[in-house]
């Protein structure tokens, strides 16, 4: 078998880095403190999982990097998988002239290494191995503690930013499988209001939470930022019925929609800032959309009838 030159393995770069695009990602901000109180940030999409048993992840930083004689120090550093709404995060710890820390909620973990603040999920590791990968070093980390907070996380793909969806095929047979299982309920039920009305919220939902979540929001936050949003309440006391859920976690997602500069809170109520009523311009957005794709098929009549019956129910 003979042998391949070099030229024959050769790639254009920018041909070879489009390939690899095809190859969708999460995003994370990798981050860490030496024992001089130096922090370092940077955004990656090289993050992958190693073994479970130990717990190792591994991950890469080019070898020109500025910031790998902090990392090469640490003895930890965190995996901050980014949520959907963190777009704006991604772009400042990618950039190299700026300081990255200034104006951003982050706590310190194992070994001071900055815990981000309403990340999809935070793997904080011990460095365990470094070892040479071209113009790269590739990281392995041992994982001590992870968290979980169960927010969509923000996808890469060919250059952009994108978001999770379900596949429409799943979404296919989900529908035919409820609808197989509806056979079952013909008769009263498909005449009865109640029945009716909580089947229909379901399917509503199917398609309109995924979208809502992939915005990066919990349903309470964004449910919050929709109510203030439209000003149909005025009082803390009415939240919980107009969120449709409990205080506590009303104020859970308050506190948190506080801390990311997207509302103030005074002693009577809750304002939006200008940066909470773009997001919560972005939510209606996404509401709307939806909301004219299931009614298309109805005229406009039909639509103005239903959410009429809808709003004396509701006593509204």
């Amino acid at each position: 078998m003979s042998t391949l030159s070099q030229a024959q393995y050769s790639f254009d770069p920018m041909k070879f880095r489009r390939a690899l695009g095809n190859f969708v990602t999460g995003v994370t901000i990798m981050t860490a403190q030496n024992s001089v109180g130096e922090k370092v940030g940077v955004t990656a999409n090289s993050f992958n999982s190693v073994s479970l048993d130990p717990s190792l992840i591994l991950w890469s930083i080019d070898k020109k990097s500025s910031s790998y004689s902090v990392f090469s120090e640490a003895t930890h550093f965190a995996v901050n998988i980014l949520s959907a709404n963190q777009i704006e995060l991604s772009n400042k710890f990618a950039r190299r002239t700026v300081d990255k820390f200034d104006g951003v909620n982050y706590e310190p973990g194992k070994g001071n290494a900055p815990i981000l603040a309403n990340c999809s999920a935070v793997f904080e590791c011990e460095r365990h191995q470094v070892i040479e990968g071209g113009d790269h070093w590739i990281i392995i980390g041992k994982v001590v503690a992870f968290h979980d907070e169960g927010r969509s996380p923000l996808v890469y793909h060919q250059g952009a930013y994108s978001a999770v969806t379900p596949h429409p095929m799943v979404q296919l047979k989900q529908s035919i499988q409820e609808g197989e299982l509806g056979k079952m309920h013909h008769g009263y039920l498909n005449h009865n209001v109640c029945y009716l009305m909580s089947r229909a919220f379901k399917f509503y939902q199917n398609d309109y939470i995924p979208k809502q979540l992939g915005s990066g929001f919990r349903t309470s936050e964004a449910r919050l930022l929709l109510v203030l949003g439209s000003g149909t309440t005025s009082s803390k006391a009415d939240l919980p019925r107009d969120i449709a859920m409990p205080m506590q976690q009303v104020e859970q997602a308050a506190e948190i929609l506080k801390k990311d500069g997207l509302l103030i809170e005074t002693e009577q109520f809750f304002q939006l800032t200008e940066k909470g009523q773009e997001t919560a311009h972005t939510l209606f957005d996404i509401a709307n959309r939806h909301q004219n794709e299931v009614f298309s098929k109805y005229s406009e009549i039909e639509k103005e009838n239903f959410t009429k019956i809808l709003r004396d129910i509701a006593g509204i």
